[in-house]
């Protein structure tokens, strides 16, 4: 990875406090079915069997919709408060949480069917020591969940600031001090060809596309219309500036 990709930062132990759209039953379930449409597409009658590992669980309310769908689900976050809530209001038998680091997964080698890093990559210290992770605890033949954040977005998703990914760091730095946000700009997002470098390891099946043109298939229908004018110009610059898309969605399977 290049020195950009390397910096040197801790973790964000408060983010359920910065950011507490985390809390929002209704958003966070629509974004566990379109997760739960993927991997069905992928998993087909072989779902409910396996066995999933959230990377970045937060609250828990996504892994709780995910539990009714397969064999177990384990959670993990560095974020004491979430997960305090997680704990409380969604533990079962086979839905469980752990505060643990992203960079030293809690989980055996090739311990388990599924991983989900959902926009995680940009939080950690080191997203290469995250993918490596991931890969670890993979079975052969299991996937990752990927959805990540470009850093050539129009509006930051954190703070609500447009091209603050884009901007060189001390850039960013600055000004998230200037506007009284916070003390310096955590997150760092790749390019889509910095993450597919970051990705390099695994096998990339991408949805990122048939999430925009099959919005209904895998409901995603409360981020982009099913029809009309506006669907057919979403769906066609989509393809066009895909470079430019704000996230993208890959599963990430291991090779066998």
């Amino acid at each position: 990875m290049s020195r950009r990709g390397t910096e040197q930062r801790g973790y964000q132990e408060d983010f359920s406090d910065l950011i507490t759209g985390v809390f929002d039953r209704v958003s966070r379930e629509r974004k566990a079915e379109t997760m739960l449409r993927v991997l069905k597409a992928h998993f087909a009658e072989r779902l409910p069997a396996c066995r999933l590992l959230d990377v970045g669980a937060s609250t828990g309310i996504i892994d709780a919709y995910m539990a009714a769908h397969v064999g177990e689900v384990i959670g993990i976050d560095i974020d004491a408060k979430a997960l305090a809530f997680a704990c409380r209001h969604h533990a079962t038998d086979c839905l469980g949480f752990a505060r643990a680091d992203a960079l030293r997964l809690p989980v055996a080698d090739a311990a388990v069917d599924i991983v989900v890093c959902a926009h995680v990559y940009e939080h950690v210290p080191d997203a290469e020591r995250l993918m490596q992770e991931i890969e670890r605890v993979l079975k052969p033949g299991g996937v990752c969940y990927f959805a990540a954040g470009n850093r050539f977005q129009l509006i930051e998703p954190h703070y609500r600031i447009p091209l603050l990914s884009a901007l060189p760091r001390p850039l960013a730095h600055w000004l998230i001090r200037r506007l009284g946000v916070a003390e310096r700009y955590h997150e760092l997002h790749f390019s889509l060809w910095g993450l597919r470098r970051l990705t390099a390891r695994f096998r990339r099946h991408d949805y990122t596309l048939r999430l925009i043109r099959e919005p209904e298939r895998f409901a995603t229908t409360y981020m982009v219309p099913a029809t009309g004018l506006r669907a057919r110009v979403i769906q066609l610059s989509a393809g066009l500036l895909y470079a430019l898309i704000p996230t993208y969605v890959w599963l990430l399977e291991k090779e066998r």
